[in-house]
């Protein structure tokens, strides 16, 4: 399709979103303050200077005003921002306008409310942001791998936007943005937009992103980049020192895309690009459209983690495409993209690997949910105004898939896989609840095949706590042959390892006896060392063991381990592990105070909660 062509079919969703706006039924969002069903804000303009010196954004936001009646007042989200003015374009100008700050909520930051009048087109705002902004993390050259220059990045997703930009931070909004931003020449700065592949780095960038998206997609990074193409539409942005490996990691991307459009439809994002992130960055993945964050930890030199991009491709369907409303409704974001993952996974790789990667997902959520209160384990959650971090369990991602592999198994992958294909055309750059899914499915699936999976059931699955007792319970015929191996090898036996993925090393390593013997940690060490394992997620899993073993020689790279690495899912249950001992604890928190100043906000904020609670 031609590129005037992609750009009317984009702009043609756009204005369907904003003409159909004042008949569409707002998500009742606890985490905003924004009243979309009275003024909503469908296209964004940005004009940001990066200022590494101060660690702040300095700019302006300009809106379009979208009116769903009369008011004259327009809500926004914003956490910690400096405002110096609000404008409005009125008769072909710019006029100052009122605006008030509201008290500052600990979850939900502060509403900005302006007054816009009865005729205005636009609001423009002038704002800073804070060096201390949740959602941006400012890392010196000394962070860097190159040690030359600064780098900085974000993370929106769920409401951290608003600490960088005043927004109407609900993911119930689709909007498009353009953008202006002036760095430091020699500097590359990156969005979730159309990145150029250029060498120049000028210090000024001008971005688009015509297709509408939710306030928490939109992503900003800059740093001394380089970038390489995989193929016509994928390539890779990351610092020197591992661009090459991160190509040849993510080489099968191109076929990634092939695969997911044949069992879902179009590609609708033009390209797939990747940035890869400094260690510290606090997720495995961020689905920003065109631009995926990527932690550098799933580099692992082999390509047994690439269902990590498998995972953020899909949310280009499930998550970007179709979003979840608001934070109640996650699952409708990861629960999808989980199942969409493991398909891919399966088309590349093989039924035996998928079935791998979904067993060990399942074990995940089993912990998850020993740990977690029952109202927790529910898909469609009651948060109230809880932070929606909280959500972010295996519970949305693993209880939401296996739903699916449920509905897949009792109406079969043909008639299921065409209900997917429908339901991502149908619901294209819209934003849904749970409702609004369950009334789809009722029409579009349980209607057309009765007598096959009840409502009751469906809401047994979305509703109640924990799992269904008629859930699946995956299992791999590869893991049963590790557990074999791991009983010959406890009575003194070799295990044969010359063919296990990381997916096999993992499982054996979490099912190891927690009554281990010494003398066998000390041999397995030596035999496969596993203590300078250079793969993350092995390193991780060995740690977490040696934690509970007290497995001293380990002691040193666990120290490492935390001081280099800030991925949530790597770091926090370490801590979490050593938070229950005295003097764990006490070793925790002294490393703890090393690593904080390389850690995102965000992990800030998990791990203190661990080692410093409330009641301590």
């Amino acid at each position: 399709m031609a590129i005037k062509q992609q750009f009317l079919q984009w702009a043609t969703a756009a204005t369907l979103v904003a003409s159909t706006a004042t008949q569409h039924a707002w998500a009742e969002d606890a985490h905003s303050y924004a009243k979309l069903n009275e003024v909503s804000t469908p296209h964004l303009e940005l004009d940001l200077t990066i200022d590494f010196d101060n660690k702040q954004l300095v700019g302006t936001a300009t809106y379009d005003l979208l009116r769903h009646g009369d008011a004259d007042t327009l809500h926004l989200d914003t956490r910690d921002l400096t405002i110096e003015k609000t404008e409005l374009w009125v008769d072909n100008a710019w006029q100052e306008t009122a605006y008030q700050l509201g008290d500052a909520h600990e979850t939900l930051g502060q509403e900005l409310t302006i007054s816009i009048g009865d005729s205005a087109e636009k609001v423009r705002i002038h704002y800073a942001t804070a060096p201390t902004a949740s959602g941006l993390q400012w890392l010196t050259p000394e962070q860097t791998a190159g040690k030359k220059h600064p780098f900085m990045f974000s993370q929106s997703q769920p409401i951290h936007s608003r600490s960088w930009i005043p927004i109407q931070d609900t993911p119930a909004l689709r909007l498009t943005y353009n953008a202006m931003l002036h760095t430091e020449p020699g500097l590359l700065a990156v969005m979730s937009a159309n990145n150029s592949l250029s060498d120049e780095r000028s210090g000024e960038y001008h971005l688009s992103m015509p297709q509408p998206i939710s306030p928490y997609l939109i992503a900003i990074a800059a740093g001394d980049l380089e970038v390489k193409s995989i193929s016509d539409n994928v390539a890779v942005f990351a610092e020197s020192y591992i661009i090459d490996d991160a190509v040849w990691e993510w080489a099968d991307t191109p076929a990634m895309i092939t695969a997911t459009e044949k069992m879902y439809g179009p590609y609708r994002w033009d390209r797939y690009d990747l940035l890869v992130l400094p260690p510290s960055f606090p997720y495995g993945g961020m689905e920003n459209p065109r631009l995926s964050f990527i932690t550098p930890t799933v580099i692992s030199g082999d390509r047994t983690l690439i269902n990590l991009i498998a995972h953020e491709l899909a949310h280009s369907w499930s998550g970007n495409l179709v979003t979840n409303a608001s934070w109640r409704d996650l699952w409708i974001n990861e629960g999808f993209t989980s199942y969409v993952e493991n398909r891919i996974m399966e088309a590349l790789f093989g039924e035996r690997r998928a079935q791998m990667e979904l067993a060990l997902g399942y074990q995940d959520l089993l912990a998850d949910m020993e740990r977690l209160a029952p109202a927790d384990t529910v898909l469609n959650i009651e948060l109230g105004t809880r932070h929606p971090d909280d959500v972010f369990s295996n519970v949305p991602y693993v209880k939401g898939q296996l739903f699916l592999v449920y509905l897949e198994d009792k109406f079969g992958r043909e008639t299921f896989d065409a209900f997917l294909r429908q339901y991502f055309a149908d619901f294209a750059f819209q934003s849904i609840s749970t409702k609004q899914f369950k009334d789809y499915l009722a029409r579009n699936l349980l209607a057309k095949h009765p007598n096959v999976v009840s409502m009751d059931k469906i809401n047994e699955w979305i509703h109640q706590p924990g799992l269904p007792a008629d859930a699946p319970q995956p299992e791999s015929d590869a893991f049963a042959q590790v557990e074999k191996q791991m009983q010959r090898w406890l009575k003194g036996g070799q295990l044969q390892t010359a063919e296990w993925t990381t997916h096999e090393w993992l499982h054996f390593i979490n099912n190891l006896p927690l009554d281990i013997s010494s003398v066998n940690m000390e041999r397995l060490d030596k035999e496969y060392g596993l203590t300078t394992s250079q793969n993350a997620e092995i390193a991780h899993a060995w740690l977490r063991l040696a934690i509970v073993k007290n497995y001293e020689p380990a002691r040193e790279r666990l120290r490492n381990y935390l001081l280099t690495i800030g991925r949530n899912k790597l770091v926090s249950p370490l801590y979490r592990e050593l938070a229950k001992t005295p003097d764990n604890l006490k070793w925790a928190r002294e490393v703890y105070q090393q690593a904080k100043p390389g850690y995102h906000p965000l992990t800030q904020t998990v791990n203190e909660a661990l080692l410093y609670p409330a009641n301590d």
